[in-house]
This record gives C-alpha cells, structure tokens and sequence, in this order.
C-alpha cells in the first residue's frame, strides 16, 4: 500500500510541474521516472525492457532524421510561398491553402515537425502582404492538430496507439480517422472565416501583393540534388506505410529505413553529425520519462484498478465505454498536453481486454479523437500549440490564452460532437 501511495504521488507532483510548466518538461517527465525507480517503485530492467516503449522512439527519431534533412532542401519555404503567389496573395483563400498544407503535412509528416515549418514562413508572409498575423496562427495550430489526427505518424497521441495496438495499420488509421478529419477541418475553416471575415476582407495594398508576386519561389530551393532526394524517400517511405499490410515490415523498421537511406543518400549535403545535432532530443526524452512513471503506475496495479472503474462506471457497455473515453480524453487533453494523457490511458485501454471486452477498436478510435481533437481547446492542449505560441512571442506577435481559448474551446466542442456522430454512427449504432 506504501508503494502504491509513493507511486501515485510521484505521478501527480511530476504532472503538477506538466501541466503549470514549471521546468522543462522532458527533465521533469525523467526526474519523475528515476524518482520511481530510486524510491524502489520499478526496477530499472523492467523500465528498459518492457515499460520503455522503443518502438514509439525510433519511428519518432526516424520521421524527425527524414523531415529534418529534407527541410534543408527548401522544399517546405518553396510550397508556402507558391502557395500565397496561387491566390495572388488574397488573405482569405492564403490563410484556407496555408491551413491545408499544414493539415497535410501534418498528416503525413507529423503536426510538431510542420508547425516548426510552416510559422516562420506564415510571419515572413504576413509581414510582406501586412496581414494580421493572428488569424493565420490560429489557424495553423487548429489546422495541424486536425491533420495530424487522420495518420497513425501524424499526432504523438495516435503513433503511441498504434504502438501499442499492434493489429492496427497505417491503413487504418487512415481509413477509420481520415474521414471526420476532412468534415472536421471543413467546420474548423468555415468558423475561422466568418469570426475573421472583417479582417480578413480587408484587401492589402497593390504594392504588398506586387513584392509578393515578384519573389521567385526556387530562390528557396537551396539544393536541387538534396530536394530530389528528400522528396524521392519521403515518397517511398510514405508508400511502404500504405503497403505496410502487404509487405509485412513493421512501420518502426520502414521508418528506419527510410531515414537510414535518406542520410546515406545525402552524406555530401546534409552531414549526419550536423543532422542529429538538430533532433529534437527534448521530445524524446520526454516520452522516455512518460513511459517511466506511467510503468510506476501500472507496476502498481493502479491502472488495473482504473480500468475496473471505468467498466463499473459504463457496466461494461460498449457504446458506453466508447463514447465516455471520447468525451473524458476530449476535456483533460484541453487542459493537460494530450501525449501524458494518452501514455497514462494506453494501459488502462488493454485493461479493459481483460474484463471481456473483445474488440477495442471502437475504444481505441474514440481515445485517438478525443486526445487529439481535444488538445485544440486551450493553449497548453497539444505541444503543437506550446510551440506555435512561443514562436509568435519571439516574433513580438505573442497571442493571451484567452486569444487562443475563445478560438479553440468552440472548435474543440464541434470537433467532439463530430467525432461522437461519427463514432457512433460508424461503429456502435448495430454493436
């Protein structure tokens, strides 16, 4: 019971220092872990042999080596400008074509990774055309978190679901939440419009439309040979994750790879010392420690008691269970970061196996939408989020959490009723 007690409050002070962002949250997410394993909670070959979840952290690494050596090619500065020049430099149709690149490159690379991308060329283009810059933010960060929800690689959340449901397929992924990703992003677009129709009908100056036609989009191709390289594997890459069902290679091998073959390809451009210098070490070490103190947790038998609460609570009943982790993991993920939320519910999900619940696929769909979905509600919701806020702050162009919140809340709720429609509908109408 003294061990259950200590497990419990390690979690809830190293949360308590997640949640108010007090410290660096990849040193307060592995203190918490090592606290587990110092106070006796987890013994340390069990934290690397079962608890860590390797497979997350090398599809994770892998993607961030794939997207890091083609960005220096200038391909994604080269798709935002041609973009804005598309439409003339138009505000409305350039914030809906900069909202769908960054959905899908969200959706296919991962939504961390594309806001990094895509925000500073939003300020170098909001700047020449002297648009607000706010509507813009906003609706990247609305817009990625959407995209980001329809692929297995494209949220945090989902790649830690697939890792852990092992009998679901990028395919999968695809299929079951690529369809209320496409209405959902339609809602989101059309809300952005109308509360941003003032300003975004205000036509900018003849003289900021002309500087912006007059760029030529390939001066940001800083190499052809690396362009053509980087865009080569990502296709393949992305092409083996669809086949990933007929090939019979596991994802985490395909992503590796293809980062392994990217990097061999473009040792002379893009050297690899200089390519893991730039990895986003912070974020791994963060899951690392996530997966620390969810493993004190269910060491514990903490989540197996959680797990009997919830099938109490819903009588076991799926369209209960289903639609009540929808809504659960749509609220907390708007007030906590969706990636600890969703590693401390993953084991609770495979709980629920043993207690007579089958097929978990519904269960699963639900947790994924909510979690991801859900993190678009306030401004601490989904790391997306945290990063674009920070960005726009250097720029002198930072934005409150009220800003944020009477944007997101409202996308967010409609977001959920969508997903509850479509759950619903889709898979527990005739369960």
């Amino acid at each position: 019971m003294e061990e259950v007690a200590l497990a419990l409050l390690i979690f809830m002070i190293s949360y308590f220092f997640l949640i108010t962002e007090k410290g660096d949250r990849a040193l307060v997410a592995c203190a918490g872990g090592l606290l587990m394993v110092i106070c006796g909670v987890l013994d340390l070959g069990l934290v690397f042999f079962r608890y860590i979840d390797w497979h997350t952290i090398a599809l994770l690494l892998s993607m961030m080596i794939i997207v890091s050596i083609s960005s220096q090619s200038g391909m994604f500065q080269f798709a935002a400008v041609r973009t804005a020049q598309l439409v003339k430099g138009r505000p409305l149709p350039l914030l809906v074509l900069l909202s769908f690149l960054t959905a899908v490159g969200s959706a296919f690379l991962n939504n961390v990774t594309t806001v990094l991308l895509i925000t500073p060329v939003v300020f170098t283009l909001t700047n020449m055309l002297r648009l607000k810059t706010l509507p813009f933010l906003m609706a990247i960060i609305i817009s990625s978190n959407i995209g980001g929800t329809a692929t297995l690689i494209g949220d945090p959340p989902n790649l830690m679901i697939g890792q852990a449901a092992k009998d679901l397929s990028f395919n999968d992924f695809l299929v079951h939440l690529g369809p209320p990703s496409v209405i959902i992003f339609i809602f989101a677009m059309t809300g952005l419009a109308l509360y941003y129709k003032n300003v975004l009908k205000r036509k900018n100056s003849q003289e900021a439309r002309q500087s912006l036609m007059d760029l030529t989009a390939a001066d940001f191709i800083t190499s052809k040979s690396l362009l053509k390289k980087s865009v080569w594997v990502l296709v393949l890459t992305i092409s083996a994750f669809l086949l990933q069902p007929l090939i019979k290679v596991e994802l985490t091998a395909i992503a590796m790879g293809g980062a392994l073959f990217l990097m061999f390809l473009t040792q002379k451009e893009a050297n690899p010392e200089a390519i893991f210098k730039q990895m986003e070490w912070t974020t791994i070490f963060f899951f690392a420690g996530l997966f620390m103190l969810v493993g004190g947790l269910e060491e514990t038998g903490l989540l197996e008691e959680l797990a009997r609460g919830i099938i109490f609570m819903t009588e076991g009943n799926m369209t209960k269970t289903s639609l009540s982790l929808l809504w659960i993991s749509g609220i907390v993920s708007g007030f906590v970061d969706n990636i600890p939320f969703v590693a401390a519910m993953i084991p609770v999900v495979l709980e629920l196996e043993g207690y007579g619940m089958g097929d978990l696929e519904p269960v699963w769909w639900a947790l994924a939408l909510g979690a991801c979905l859900g993190g678009n509600a306030t401004l601490i919701g989904a790391t997306a989020n945290v990063i674009v806020a920070g960005l726009a702050s250097k720029q002198g162009k930072g934005f409150s959490y009220l800003d944020f919140f009477k944007i997101g809340a409202p996308t967010a709720l409609v977001s959920l009723i969508v997903s509850t429609l479509y759950v619903y509908l889709r898979y527990l109408l005739l369960y």
